[in-house]
């Protein structure tokens, strides 16, 4: 009687495991390898499990750490907006409980803008000893779910899946940004929202504003109120232009902090200026003031260099666009000022400078600024001239790293595009991804280098939609050359990377240009293990 009684105990207790393992949930391995990231991170190592993003889970953060309270609310309204969960913010001391988010500044790497983010089957963690390195491990971690979490309020989703492993990452330049040009057509603040977004999106950290040029000033100056109300009133084409008032101006660069990217402003001088010289005939020689312009030819206008006026009005401009600006450089152009005598342009140039300096921030300018007296505190723009950027190497100078013929996101794609331009050539994907900035121009080694930017230059294009179709597929490489080691990146790796990107395109709604140069793919089910399909 004593063995059966055993016997059927046992066979009751070996049951209930059964039923207790089947109920458990059973999830297919996973290959974070297969996963496209872009930038291409610095090491991956995949161990093909799965994390399992629930409603009510919440994005924890050391406690005391405001830096990383924002970041958290930041992520934790990103998964809200995407999943339509509630996924709550919490500060902590401890490692967090299952199925959770843990942002902490414990970290050992030493890099600026390192991070690593950890995903194991019990919890997501990201590690940075700098506030902007747990930002971009989010911008990883965003691309690690699928596409559909670009989606506003994708309820069709119970669990989002994430491939577990470590990723340790950092990027290569320090200075990674693009240009938007808002002074040829302008567009307004929700405009320049989106891509500061776009630009988070891929780790850029940089976003150059072109505020004036001959068509059009694009921010409002209390001094010299006339340049917004008359300078501002048009654009290319003859459409009503516009400009940012104070207030405006400020927020775009409180928006582009909160996602870790500065804001440089441009004032182009002495030449691209007619838009100023139309609002003040006193910055003009024969005090007359020209005509406002609507067209796009280059190179015709001047300030008066000889006038003391002149250097009135672009201390009182630079003050009052430092004073909103935090970040550290502030960018006077200086190319294309074809109607200033040389001369007058070297002693321009070199007064403008110490203007900027009064005020607190680091010139940068386009390569023609190297004839003036720059130094070691300066950045010369390469665009064009490659003699003009190693001229600003001997004189100390950094540079970014903006070659017209790879790097210029208005340029046409073929002949058969019908926005940009085409006095630099052609840019498909393949020539905007292949250039090593350490290798490009003779003499300037990565040493020399602070970063990349990709100009937008908006002659042709008019709206977000155009925006859109001439930056994508463009703008995720230029953020992998500024991110990604050259020894690391392949066009024959990438285009597949990219590639894979076609789904978060769709899903954010982005009117890019399909190249024929890529092998557009619908996404994978990639929480099946390659290996395990073989």
């Amino acid at each position: 009687m004593r063995f059966r009684r055993t016997l059927v105990s046992t066979f009751l207790l070996g049951g209930l495991m059964m039923v207790f393992t089947s109920c458990k949930e059973q999830y297919p391995p996973t290959n974070l390898s297969n996963h496209s990231i872009i930038p291409r991170p610095m090491k991956v190592v995949a161990n093909h499990g799965t994390f399992v993003l629930k409603d009510g889970a919440t994005v924890y953060y050391d406690s005391g750490n405001n830096e990383l309270k924002k970041t958290a609310e930041y992520l934790s309204g990103f998964l809200k907006t995407a999943t339509g969960f509630e996924v709550g913010v919490e500060p902590t001391t401890q490692s967090p409980s299952r199925g959770n988010i843990f942002l902490t500044g414990n970290d050992s790497l030493k890099e600026s803008g390192s991070y690593k983010l950890e995903i194991t089957e019990r919890l997501v963690k990201i590690s940075s000893g700098h506030g902007e390195g747990v930002f971009y491990g989010i911008q990883t971690l965003r691309q690690l779910f699928p596409a559909d979490i670009e989606k506003t309020g994708d309820e069709t989703h119970e669990k989002w899946f994430l491939p577990t492993g470590t990723i340790v990452d950092w990027p290569e330049y320090e200075y990674r940004g693009a240009m938007l040009d808002v002074a040829r057509h302008f567009f307004g603040v929700e405009t320049v929202k989106r891509f500061i977004d776009y630009l988070a999106m891929y780790k850029m950290n940089v976003l150059h504003l072109h505020l004036s040029d001959d068509q059009g000033w694009r921010i409002e100056i209390e001094s010299w109120p006339n340049l917004a109300k008359h300078g501002g009133s048009t654009e290319v084409g003859g459409g009503p232009g516009g400009f940012f008032t104070k207030e405006e101006y400020r927020e775009i660069v409180a928006y582009a902090s909160e996602r870790y990217i500065t804001v440089v402003p441009e004032i182009d001088m002495p030449g691209h200026t007619n838009a100023a010289l139309s609002s003040y005939p006193e910055l003009n020689c024969d005090g007359k003031a020209p005509e406002l312009y609507t067209g796009t030819k280059v190179g015709f206008s001047t300030l008066c260099t000889n006038k003391e006026v002149v250097y009135k009005f672009v201390d009182d401009v630079v003050g009052e666009i430092a004073e909103m600006t935090p970040g550290p450089w502030f960018h006077i152009g200086g190319d294309e000022s074809h109607s200033t005598a040389h001369d007058d342009y070297v002693r321009f140039i070199n007064r403008a400078r110490k203007i900027v300096k009064s005020h607190g921030k680091k010139v940068i300018g386009w390569d023609e600024i190297a004839h003036a007296a720059i130094d070691g505190n300066d950045v010369v723009q390469f665009w064009a001239k490659e003699k003009n950027a190693q001229l600003g190497v001997t004189k100390g100078a950094k540079v970014i790293m903006s070659p017209s013929k790879h790097a210029y996101m208005d340029i046409k794609y073929d002949s058969t595009t019908v926005l940009g331009l085409t006095w630099a050539g052609l840019t498909e994907v393949d020539d905007a991804y292949n250039w090593d900035p350490a290798t490009l121009v003779e003499g300037i080694g990565k040493k020399d280098i602070m970063g990349v930017e990709a100009p937008l230059w908006s002659e042709t294009v008019e709206d977000l939609k155009d925006i859109e179709y001439m930056v994508f597929p463009r703008l995720p490489g230029y953020a992998e050359i500024g991110w990604t080691a050259s020894e690391q990146r392949s066009w024959d790796e990438y285009k597949v990377r990219l590639g894979k990107e076609k789904n978060r395109f769709e899903a954010l709604g982005i009117n890019y240009y399909p190249s024929p140069l890529v092998p557009w793919q619908e996404e994978e089910d990639l929480f099946i293990d390659s290996a395990e399909n073989e």
